[in-house]
Order: C-alpha cells, then sequence, then structure tokens
C-alpha cells in the first residue's frame, strides 16, 4: 500500500478550513488599541467567564500536588474565598496582587480569585533574589502579595522597603509569623483537601471587559532591570484556541476530518513541570486545562525519576516545557521500569531544541507526537505552533503562526520588510501582543509598533509560513527556558572591585540548550578566583544567572571598530 501523500493541504488551506463560520475555531474582528485585529469568536471574554466555565467540570480532578487533590467544583470554592478575602482587605479594580510561590494548587486558585475582582494578578518570579522581589513588589505596586515559605525568608527584610504592600499572605509556613502584616494563607482557605468544605460563595459584582488590565509578568530587560508586561483577559485567553488550533490543523494536513469533541472520553492529564510564574505554565497551560476539564499534575521541582512515576499513576497524556525534560525522560536509565504509554504529547518552547530530539521522541515514546512551538512573554505565550508530521518534516523550525496571528520579518532599523527566507528582525501582532511594558512609556514606545511587537529575534519565514528562529538580536541566553540578558550579569561582574573587563556568553549543554559562561579581564594589580566570582554573582541574582564557568582573559577583552565586545571569538572558549 503506498503512503499517502503528505501534506494534503496548504497551511493557508488548513486555516481557512479551521476558521471557517460555524467551526469552533471561527475568527471575528476586533478594534484592539484602533487597531482592526483578528480574534477567536468563541474564547470566553474575560478570566470570570472562563472561571466560571471551569468550575462547570465539578468534581472532576483539577489539581494534583503529591498528597494533595482539588476538584473543579473545590477550586472555585477556594477562588471565591479569596476573592472574598481580597474584596474585605479594599482591594479595587486596577489594584496589584502579586503571587511568590512554587507551583502549589493554592497559585491557581489565588491567581482566579484575584482576576474575578478586577485585580492586576501579577506573578513574581520564585527563584528570583530578595533584592530582585523587592523591585517587581516596589515597580509593580503591589497592595498584596501571596508566598510560599522559602519566599517568606526571602523577601522578610524587604517588606519595610515595599510601601504598597498592605498585606503578605503566606502557605504552608511552619513557623512563627515574622512581620505584622503577615498573615496564614490557611485561615483564609484551610487545608487543600478541605478545600470541598467551604461555603459555595459567590462571584464577585466587578464589571469587566476583554482589553481590561488582568496580568503583569515580568521579562528580563537588556538594560539590566525587569520590564512588568502588562496583558489583558484577551491577550491570556487566546492561548485556548491558539494551543487546540494547531491538533485540529495536524487532521486536515493529513487529509483527514477534525474530530469532534468527544463528551465520554477520558479525562486529559498534564504534567506540569515548568513554573505558573512564566506565560507557558499560566497562560498556555493552566488556562487551557480549566477550560477543557484537564487535569494538572504539580511538581514542587522537576525530578526525572519522580516525573515517570507521576506519568504512570496519574496516566499522564502530555508532558514537556522545555527540551530539557524531554531529553532526561528519553535519556533516563530506568525509563523501562515504567508504565509511560499513556504519553501523546511531548511537547517544549522557550528554549532552542537540536532536530536530533523530533527524532528521538518519535522512536521513544511512538504513540507521541513531538510538539513546539514560540512565543515570549510579549505575545502571552503562543504564537506559532508546530507539532506531528510538520514537526518531523521541518525539525528546525518553531512552526508557522497560529490563525489569529500574523509574523513579518523586518530590517534590522524596522524600514523595510524582508522577502521569503530572507533573514531579519521577527515582528509578531495578534489579539495575544501585551498592551506594553508597566510604567515604561519609552521601552514600550520603542518595542510596540501599531500592534506589532519587536521579538529582538532574528528568523526567516518560507513561502508557507513556516517561522526559523535564527539567532538572537538582544544579547541573551536561554537556560532551560529561562532567558538570562547578558548585560545583568555583567553588571554584577563588573561591580566586583577586581574585574575591569567582563562578557556573559552561552555556553552550549545538551539538555539545557545553553548555560552561561563568563569571561573576565582584571585589574592590574588584583587577584580572584572562579569560585569567588560565582559567589558573588550569587549573592545578587537568581542561581540560573550565575555562570557555570568562568575563564580569566589575560588583556582587554577583543572589541570591533565601534567598541563592542566580540561574543562570537569568546564563544569559541567554550565550544569544546
Amino acid at each position: 500500500m503506498n503512503p499517502k501523500p503528505w501534506p494534503a493541504m496548504s497551511i493557508a488551506e488548513a486555516h481557512r478550513l479551521l476558521t471557517q463560520p460555524g467551526s469552533p475555531f471561527e475568527m471575528d474582528e476586533a478594534v484592539i488599541r484602533g487597531i482592526p485585529t483578528r480574534v477567536w469568536k468563541n474564547t470566553p471574554p474575560t478570566l470570570r467567564d472562563l472561571f466560571v466555565l471551569g468550575r462547570g467540570h465539578g468534581d472532576k480532578t483539577f489539581l494534583v500536588y503529591e498528597d494533595d487533590r482539588a476538584g473543579f467544583e473545590s477550586f472555585s470554592r477556594a477562588t471565591l474565598a479569596v476573592a472574598a478575602e481580597l474584596t474585605a482587605q479594599g482591594v479595587k479594580k486596577g489594584d496589584r496582587v502579586a503571587i511568590i510561590m512554587r507551583n502549589l494548587p493554592e497559585w491557581a486558585a489565588i491567581f482566579f480569585g484575584s482576576a474575578i475582582v478586577g485585580a492586576i494578578v501579577t506573578p513574581l518570579n520564585a527563584w528570583w533574589t530578595g533584592p530582585e522581589l523587592e523591585y517587581g513588589l516596589v515597580d509593580s505596586g503591589s497592595k498584596i502579595a501571596f508566598v510560599d515559605a522559602e519566599r517568606l525568608e526571602r523577601i522578610g527584610e524587604h517588606i519595610v522597603n515595599c510601601p504598597d504592600l498592605k498585606r503578605v499572605y503566606v502557605s504552608r509556613y511552619p513557623d512563627e509569623l515574622p512581620h505584622p502584616i503577615v498573615r496564614r494563607l490557611e485561615d483564609v482557605l484551610g487545608k487543600v483537601n478541605d478545600w470541598g468544605k467551604l461555603p459555595a460563595g459567590e462571584l464577585p459584582s466587578v464589571s469587566l471587559a476583554p482589553e481590561d488590565d488582568a496580568t503583569i509578568l515580568y521579562t528580563s530587560g537588556t538594560t539590566g532591570k525587569p520590564k512588568g508586561a502588562l496583558g489583558s483577559h484577551r491577550n491570556m485567553l487566546t492561548n485556548i484556541f491558539s494551543s487546540a488550533s494547531a491538533a485540529a490543523r495536524n487532521f486536515l494536513r493529513r487529509g483527514e476530518p477534525v474530530p469532534a469533541p468527544d463528551p465520554n472520553a477520558p479525562q486529559r492529564s498534564t504534567l506540569l513541570s515548568v513554573p505558573f510564574f512564566h506565560a507557558t505554565g499560566c497562560f498556555a497551560v493552566m488556562g487551557p486545562s480549566l477550560y477543557a476539564g484537564a487535569k494538572l499534575v504539580l511538581m514542587r521541582k522537576w525530578e526525572p525519576e519522580l516525573a515517570m512515576q507521576l506519568i504512570e499513576r496519574e496516566k499522564i497524556n502530555g508532558a514537556g516545557g522545555v527540551p530539557t525534560i524531554a531529553w532526561q525522560l528519553i535519556e533516563h536509565p530506568n525509563r523501562h521500569k515504567y508504565d509511560l504509554s499513556s504519553l501523546e504529547s511531548v511537547a517544549y518552547g522557550g528554549a532552542p531544541s537540536a532536530p536530533e530530539l523530533v527524532r528521538k521522541i518519535v522512536e521513544t515514546f511512538p504513540k507521541s507526537l513531538p510538539g513546539n512551538g514560540w512565543g515570549m512573554t510579549e505575545t502571552s505565550a503562543t504564537c506559532t505552533t508546530h507539532s506531528a508530521e510538520d514537526y518531523e518534516h521541518r525539525p528546525d523550525s518553531c512552526g508557522p503562526a497560529v490563525p489569529v496571528c500574523d509574523l513579518k520579518v523586518m530590517t534590522p532599523e524596522g524600514s523595510r520588510e524582508l522577502g521569503f527566507n530572507e533573514v531579519g528582525e521577527l515582528w509578531a501582532r495578534g489579539p495575544n501582543i501585551v498592551k506594553g511594558y508597566w510604567n515604561k512609556p519609552e521601552a514600550t514606545a520603542q518595542t510596540f509598533v501599531d500592534g506589532w511587537v519587536r521579538t529582538g529575534d532574528l528568523a526567516r519565514v518560507d513561502e508557507e509560513g513556516f517561522c526559523f528562529i535564527i539567532d538572537r538580536a538582544k544579547d541573551m541566553l536561554i537556560r532551560g527556558g529561562e532567558n538570562i540578558y547578558c548585560i545583568e550579569v555583567e553588571n554584577v561582574l563588573y561591580e566586583h572591585p577586581a574585574v575591569m573587563d567582563a562578557a556573559l556568553v552561552a555556553v552550549p549543554h545538551h539538555s539545557l540548550g545553553e548555560e552561561p559562561g563568563a569571561v573576565v579581564h582584571l585589574k592590574p594589580g588584583q587577584h580572584t578566583t572562579e569560585d569567588e566570582l560565582r559567589a558573588f554573582v550569587a549573592g545578587k541574582l537568581a542561581a540560573f544567572k550565575v555562570p557555570v564557568k568562568v575563564v580569566f582573559w589575560p588583556e582587554t577583552l577583543p572589541r570591533n571598530a565601534n567598541g563592542k565586545i566580540l561574543k562570537t571569538e569568546l564563544k569559541k572558549i567554550f565550544a569544546g
């Protein structure tokens, strides 16, 4: 039998069929900040509408963490208890509520409880140091913060420097409370397994609209300090259909009809191993899971063997997040001990991946389709999607734009659009592009132009619309999904009294993609060691930003005619 010719139809035709009137993926047009924009017609308009839909899944399991389990109804009661507490604390529409904790069931209840009272939910990076967290709290002007025990220890001495902060709620904290504004979250919610005993609760009567401010997610900045990307309800909710449309497109590309949803199908389940505080975990996983009635299994931190135990126990269908996770599952010596046959998707974004990984996933998990995509905090996660045969045929692409988004490749100064396969700066637009940067009008004007976001990525787009990321125009590297802006680490190295010249470059890493490596030149007569410099950076920045290696350079670092350090030369030091 001859194999079916593939693809059966073009991306453009698949998208046309997918989005035709009357289909679940039908598109509409909305005017967003003065610009006519394609939007998903059937997306819930606001996070409150999503919450109400999610509650309809009743007693099905929603959140699993170690021995804690919460169904959709008990999660909903916890969410409404958070909303009632925030209202009692005087939180009004537009106030910022910060969440600083690891992936816990409480995280999701706090997020939606804050959103439905109209607050701007501000998840801060739980890996940040105390000074970095202080910056996020002060910059956002957060009125309330929810933290876990570890983060309370980290921000304890910084609370006095956060004048807008009126109350801190701490989860799972065994010790005496260290500050008068700190309360135990358990006094509001009780334990996770008892959420079902909470009162049914009432929805707050706050008017919400799709373009209202909903979230601030911080993205590291090329000029040092992180910038808060201000997102709307629509920005986050666009992910629900953008993610689902990729699977439907695969059927059409094969020449098969898109199957109708089966209400009697077993519940889908995802192993969430990326943080909720990133756009991927929050927007691309948590939101769509609540919408679809899928189970989310949380891990305190990524451990491959524990992950395989959970995949077997909870019958996980989807796992991934960043390429590291896929590699570690594939290469684990004990993989054969576990039944991983439920896995149907091993997908990731947030870091470059080797084409070899695609082949390995198909080989190792025969039922599982590899998938990746491209997005950034400023695109509220999903902007392109890539999976199944498309990914196998173009393993070095991040896929085409989803139907409601557009990509274009521009000259570096942004004056002219380039043709197919020409390399330039990638620009993106759609209903998922954030409003701008919180309290940073100049940075907003530089990055957001007439509805487009200038991504800082160098890319090409082929004739069929598949995008290929070539390099990053911004001086940045990505370690296992975490952005590291080189200047931030270099600025800290320059603070060391012995350092005269410093550069941070990417060190290739098999599963993380890349790690930070530093090259430094010392001042005459000064001495320091690699360990001392690494400890110095660790005292000021999150652990993932600390250079894994420091190389001492005998003279001033090599520069071009404009005085810019030649990082391509320095990368060769670490290439082996």
